[in-house]
């Protein structure tokens, strides 16, 4: 396509996204204005490679915008691609529609939800890496790897998670991965910090090992051609696009004033800045080029519905018999403590498990932060060290690095100490809109680490993993249940998490028990008969404690079980209402703080608190220091004598 029709397809866009956000009463069109050739020339000038009607392919090239509130911008141009009807622009941030005021992948053309700024790099370095994996693993011949191409906005080049995926980038050499910084100068209020200064972005880039080209007017079709013709396959690195544009570019009241972030036209305005455009041609469209293809086996993007029709059933499960009361046949545990000498971590074994499914499943990725000897993910580095990343201590980019590979038919697992996962919240928080299929795994949780102290301990863990909407948390006991756990993990579509211990424990189940999504085990008193009833809810590392005291307390004629409910969220809520019943008096033993743990996960599933004629909560209420995990249990009440102490207090 010649410069005059890519001139007159952004004159198109400047009139589709002014009168979409008017009509939708709000938005960002400065935003999208200053964009419009950068992405104009890109989409429609030949440079972006992809076939609209088959957009998850691996030979596609991506597209990310970073700057997500420049959404109407990206959907005018699959509007004018032929991707959806221009009509459909009408629906902008209406409720129902896919055209939503920060992308998500209700849009067909969209991977993963943008608007939290600084996410997107590192998405689109995730994708990048993926792709070229891919291709390596298809034994594919390929003139050209498909590029990941990301809009970013020179306010959110303040991110740090910016320069952490720059500088990642850089290490893996990922040169099919294009940043183009928006450089309009002004943020949601004033100057950015670096304004117009394209070559200080340009320093930084370069000092983080990156290709850099330079645009000294972003709304020169010419210039911005010739930029994009620099990008090649033969430069071993990134390359960052840096363009100086003008915020509200074509509107003259617009242009370069702050004060009109986030506004839409009025209508008076609208009509004010339609005259001033011109001529608008309504019918001209763009054609985005086909990418190269081969025969091959095409993966599409994994999606969580298979998890979530597993969480709606357990929500809604039904009986279809009269309750009845539970007896041990076929149904308990049992407890199967082999030798003292028998004890493994399960954070030891995550790694076994993870070499296990590595040696079945090729798609299977794991990403570090560092601590793989901590974690034991260097179990699968040494055997397969083409499919482990390190992404060294940055968490925040290895989150969303994950979630890139997802994006290109892998299954990624990435751990850290659960403590260390905290930082990586908002990168969770969007990832929940982005049909993600993630396992994470945070080791080292609770008091029980021991002498590292505080800052180590991971304790806000669940209650952060418990508010994301479709996740699944188990927490493992023993080495048995952590390979099924993990397992489960890789085999489902969906964001998991998996809280592990760093003490070594012993293995209580038998190598034919079975664990499922929303499952739990029980452990039965020897005294089923005894009035003196007490039911105990715990798991991982605690689960010890509450048989050590069930064994203590049936000597004195106490019926005492115990459920390990290794599975946090979701939880079985009809058996579990069942049991309560039966025993009336609960005890939740955790090691976390009181928020957001156990207990609450347990009081939001009790159907009827008449039943209940006790309900007591042992978890972590003081700041624990250093010590001897034994200690350090003792100190919060949560090991076997407070367990004791508390049930022959409230028998």
């Amino acid at each position: 396509m010649d410069k005059n029709q890519l001139k007159k397809i952004s004159r198109l866009l400047r009139y589709l996204v002014l009168t979409s956000t008017t009509q939708a009463g709000s938005g960002h069109p400065t935003s999208c204005l200053s964009a419009i050739e950068l992405m104009t020339t890109l989409f429609f000038g030949g440079f972006l490679k992809q076939d609209l009607k088959d957009i998850k392919s691996i030979f596609n090239d991506r597209i990310i915008f970073s700057k997500g509130h420049a959404a109407p911008l990206l959907y005018s141009l699959y509007a004018v691609a032929g991707g959806i009807n221009i009509d459909d622009l009408k629906t902008l941030r209406r409720f129902g529609s896919t055209l939503e005021g920060h992308p998500t992948p209700r849009f067909p053309f969209v991977d993963v939800a943008t608007g939290s700024l600084g996410h997107g790099l590192s998405i689109g370095l995730g994708m990048a890496m993926g792709i070229k994996l891919k291709i390596k693993n298809s034994k594919l011949k390929i003139n050209k790897i498909p590029k990941v191409f990301v809009l970013l906005g020179d306010s959110e080049m303040a991110e740090g998670q910016i320069w952490e995926a720059m500088d990642t980038a850089s290490y893996y050499h990922v040169s099919n991965l294009i940043g183009i910084v928006d450089v309009n100068r002004l943020g949601q209020q004033g100057e950015t910090k670096e304004g117009w200064d394209i070559f200080n972005y340009q320093k930084k880039a370069e000092a983080f090992g990156w290709q850099t080209i330079l645009i000294n007017d972003g709304h020169n079709i010419e210039e911005i051609i010739n930029a994009y013709k620099k990008l090649t396959d033969t430069i071993n690195k990134p390359t960052l696009i840096i363009a100086k544009t003008i915020k509200g570019k074509g509107i003259s009241f617009l242009e370069n004033k702050n004060g009109w972030h986030g506004k839409a036209l009025n209508q008076e305005e609208l009509q004010k800045a339609l005259k001033e455009l011109g001529k608008i041609d309504l019918n001209i469209r763009g054609k985005i080029s086909s990418p190269e293809k081969f025969p091959a086996k095409r993966e599409n993007n994994m999606n969580n519905s298979k998890i979530i029709n597993i969480l709606q059933k357990l929500e809604n499960l039904q009986s279809k018999n009269k309750s009845q009361v539970i007896r041990p046949k076929g149904i308990l545990s049992g407890f199967y403590v082999v030798s003292s000498n028998n004890k493994i971590a399960t954070r030891q074994a995550y790694g076994e498990a993870l070499v296990e499914l590595g040696e079945k499943n090729p798609n299977i990725v794991v990403l570090d932060a560092e601590v793989a000897n901590s974690t034991f993910e260097n179990q699968f580095q040494k055997r397969f060290p083409e499919r482990f990343f390190q992404m060294f201590i940055a968490e925040e980019n290895m989150a969303d690095v994950a979630l890139g590979f997802s994006k290109t038919g892998f299954i990624p697992f990435f751990s850290t100490f659960a403590a260390f996962l905290t930082q990586t919240f908002d990168q969770l928080r969007m990832t929940q809109y982005a049909n993600p299929n993630l396992k994470i795994v945070g080791t080292h949780a609770g008091v029980s680490i021991g002498q590292d102290g505080p800052s180590q301990m991971g304790l806000e863990d669940l209650a952060m993993f418990r508010s994301l909407l479709n996740s699944v948390i188990f927490y493992p006991s023993d080495a048995v249940s952590t390979k099924k756990l993990v397992k489960i993990m890789a085999e489902n579509d969906g964001l998991f998490y998996l809280r592990a211990t760093r003490e070594k424990t012993p293995v209580i189940y038998d190598e034919n028990e079975e664990f499922k999504i929303g499952g739990f085990k029980i452990h039965p008193s020897k005294n089923r008969l005894s009035t003196k009833k007490f039911l105990i809810i715990t798991a991982g590392i605690t689960i010890f404690e509450a048989l050590k005291a069930q064994k203590e307390l049936e000597k004195k004629g106490y019926d005492i079980l115990v459920i390990d409910l290794y599975s946090v969220k979701p939880i079985d809520k009809k058996s579990l209402n069942e049991i309560i019943k039966q025993y009336q008096k609960i005890i939740v033993v955790e090691d976390h703080y009181p928020s957001g743990g156990i207990a609450e996960a347990i009081l939001s599933s009790i159907e009827d608190f008449t039943s209940v004629k006790k309900f007591i909560h042992l978890c972590v209420r003081k700041i624990p220091s250093s010590g001897k995990p034994e200690e350090l249990l003792n100190y919060e009440e949560i090991d076997k004598e407070a367990i004791v102490k508390q049930i022959i207090n409230n028998q």
